[in-house]
């Protein structure tokens, strides 16, 4: 299928490569989506990296339940009034009116806190480490598939601590070790990390911390978010534990999490005009294999094909080997989707001891010869991983500006340039001017305040933060 030009139409491209590439769908009831098979291996891929770094922290899975009673919620006004516009309530159930309203989740925290209540009693019951792999529902008035519907899946973390400092460092590893990690080794994505400024910060948190990701056109991906959320919820629902001086005590806690929005991401980091190009940690096929053949080398060709898969050991293989379809439609079809190789096989490739090879990522093609073809795929997937990642910082690099002006900034943000960087203030009207300028928010402050030099880009008075500004996603 002839997609649109990123150049020319972003918006249409990515919706045609999701359309092609068979990820995702929309569905019945407005703003859900269906997650088709490709796109939910690549989900899977997702989870699995995650859950690994998640659970060799120390962290446990759980399960609490998708209805919430009203009253909960409404125990948390800062929670409340940040989430109460895209807030899906139940009513009726079994052909009756609910004697109270049940919320379908829009983040755990309420529901998950009244039950720490009953499961933390004293100091030797923390911390309390726990996440949940489940699905959120928000009333989103503009959705895009992956990016932005009413419905979808994540990963949400929740833990209790004895004290603010274990807190804070909990979220900050998640971010680092498990959020940073994942996307940058996994997704072959470069992100800044940092925190929010008050304005951005999660409802009901102190701080939240974050990674940004660069797309391909100019736009910021809020990838992942991890909150230090004080002893806000503890109080809310009167979760207290009998401290180590014998004293009543509240503990400080954590929410984390990351979502389906990670594969919007994805297809947006590293695709180009012909679609998607996968990193082969998440490619659900590393390899597609295209017999050429005329009938008569039908069998012979195959016999090669599946050996050569056998050969290949532990990497994912795709044989396409339809009838209905020529060469040229299959090659097209695994460049829309992204496969990081290639392989053509045909009776003359055979004789020479050789088969084709197809780099997507660069749109190299060379022969291998058969008897070195499993190292060399090694060698080659893991060249590519590398080659996603330093194109994509390339990118990064070449679309992060230090303006000399405030007008100069406006220009820059108002043409979704990339990331934008200046001193600030730390002055939320200085923050908002921005904003109802350009569109543009801050995406990121230094994990780290540090004293800073200069002046705010915007008013011109002393900078106290270095402030990453950019339209988002």
């Amino acid at each position: 299928m002839a997609l649109p030009k990123q150049s020319e139409d972003f918006p249409a491209w990515y919706q045609q490569v999701v359309k092609g590439a068979e990820l995702a769908e929309n569905s019945l009831a407005r703003g859900s989506m269906v997650i088709r098979p490709y796109g939910y291996a690549i989900w899977e891929a997702i989870q699995a990296g995650v859950d690994r770094r998640i659970k060799a922290t120390g962290h446990s899975n759980v399960y609490f339940p998708l209805l919430i009673p009203q009253s909960l919620l409404d125990k948390e006004a800062d929670h409340v009034e940040g989430f109460a516009p895209q807030v899906a309530v139940v009513t009726h159930g079994g052909g009756s009116k609910l004697e109270e309203p049940l919320i379908i989740r829009p983040t755990s925290e309420t529901i998950i806190w009244s039950t720490y209540a009953k499961w933390i009693q004293s100091y030797r019951d923390l911390p309390l480490l726990l996440n949940q792999w489940a699905n959120v529902v928000r009333w989103e008035m503009r959705t895009r598939l992956f990016l932005r519907t009413s419905e979808f899946l994540w990963q949400e973390g929740h833990t209790a601590h004895e004290t603010a400092p274990e807190a804070i460092e909990e979220a900050r590893m998640i971010l680092m070790d498990v959020y940073r990690a994942t996307v940058e080794e996994d997704f072959a994505i470069p992100v800044l990390t940092g925190r929010k400024s008050a304005a951005e910060r999660f409802p009901g948190a102190i701080e939240t911390l974050a990674i940004e990701a660069m797309m391909r056109d100019g736009k910021a991906l809020q990838a992942g978010t991890s909150h230090y959320l004080g002893q806000n919820f503890a109080k809310a629902y009167d979760v207290q534990f009998l401290g180590r001086e014998g004293k009543q005590e509240y503990p400080f806690a954590t929410s984390w999490g990351v979502s389906t929005r990670l594969v919007g991401g994805l297809i947006m980091a590293h695709g180009d005009d012909k679609g998607l190009r996968l990193p082969p940690k998440l490619a659900p096929f590393q390899v597609v294999i295209v017999p050429i053949y005329r009938d008569d080398a039908k069998a012979t060709v195959m016999e090669a094909v599946y050996r050569i898969k056998q050969s290949l050991g532990d990497v994912r293989v795709k044989i396409d080997d339809r009838e209905e379809h020529r060469p040229g439609y299959k090659f097209n079809e695994w460049e829309l989707r992204g496969v990081p190789i290639r392989l053509e096989i045909g009776p003359r490739d055979l004789e020479a001891g050789q088969v084709m090879a197809y780099r997507r990522d660069t749109g190299e093609k060379a022969p291998i010869a058969l008897e070195s073809l499993s190292s060399a795929i090694a060698e080659m997937l893991t060249d590519i991983q590398k080659s996603l990642f330093q194109s994509a910082l390339d990118f990064r690099t070449e679309h992060t500006f230090s303006p000399g002006s405030y007008d100069e900034l406006v220009d820059l943000l108002s043409s979704v340039a990339g990331f934008v960087q200046g001193g600030w203030c730390g002055s939320p009207e200085c923050e908002t001017k921005v904003k109802d300028r350009t569109k543009a928010t801050i995406r990121v402050l230094p994990l780290d305040p540090a004293d800073r030099e200069g002046n705010c880009i915007v008013c011109g008075s002393a900078a106290t933060e270095l402030a990453t500004w950019a339209q988002s996603y």
